[in-house]
């Protein structure tokens, strides 16, 4: 009967000092993810702060900081500006306008590789304490590369480019109106232990190369050095909750 009695008194203890601990109302955690598709790549790393929102405290929504490295070889670059590759350059009904398939033209870099730095923003909900999914897409940051050999096919013609960079800048401005790199993701997570998950994620990665010596002379007379590729990726990763 002591035992029974210590027992009980020992789980009642328990419970107080649980339900004594201050409830967290972020979320943060750091995770790795590599993602890969036809002849081309990406390793990203981030650091990302939720706040709790809802009154069951499920849904999440923040900021962070992602890096990400992306790797090509024969990579299809097709021409960047909105104002040439879509119908319709409003900002978000951009996204479901025409492409303006005369005003495209192809630039094939040899060996693309950059590295960018940008901010994130954040959205996911939790189901149950196992399961999460999410969204996060980059906001602005800056990127640095390879500079490659590239061909650029323009007017039934290819012309070559010894000297094709990553863009320097990036900025989310929605659909072809992005400036420079920008990664996104949709993820479904699994925590299998009480600080790490893994990750299952869908990528749509924007990268930009500019031209250094060659331009594509559009068919109003637009001139541009600005193409972009971009990848549908798959990947796998693993998150540590801080």
């Amino acid at each position: 009967m002591k035992k029974v009695v210590a027992y009980f008194f020992a789980v009642s203890i328990m419970k107080s000092l649980s339900a004594q601990q201050p409830f967290n109302p972020v979320s943060q955690f750091a995770d790795i993810t590599v993602a890969a598709g036809k002849s081309q790549g990406a390793i990203a790393g981030s650091y990302v702060y939720n706040w709790k929102l809802g009154r069951r405290k499920r849904l999440e929504a923040g900021l962070g900081v992602r890096w990400t490295s992306y790797f090509g070889t024969n990579t299809q670059f097709i021409t960047a500006p909105a104002g040439l590759a879509r119908t319709n350059t409003t900002p978000f009904i951009i996204v479901f306008a025409g492409q303006r398939v005369a005003y495209q033209d192809t630039l094939t870099v040899n060996r693309a590789m950059t590295s960018s730095l940008n901010a994130t923003i954040n959205v996911g909900h939790s189901f149950g304490n196992r399961w999460h999914a999410g969204f996060n897409i980059d906001l602005v940051g800056f990127s640095i590369g390879r500079t490659s050999n590239a061909a650029l096919v323009t007017e039934g013609l290819v012309k070559t480019e010894p000297r094709a960079k990553p863009a320097a800048f990036n900025l989310l401005l929605t659909g072809d109106n992005d400036y420079g790199s920008l990664n996104s993701e949709f993820f479904l997570k699994y925590r299998f232990f009480e600080k790490w998950s893994l990750r299952a994620v869908y990528q749509f990665l924007f990268v930009e190369y500019k031209t250094g010596n060659i331009k594509q002379t559009a068919p109003d007379g637009t001139m541009t050095n600005r193409f972009r590729n971009k990848a549908n990726i798959f990947g796998a990763g693993i998150s540590y909750h801080l």
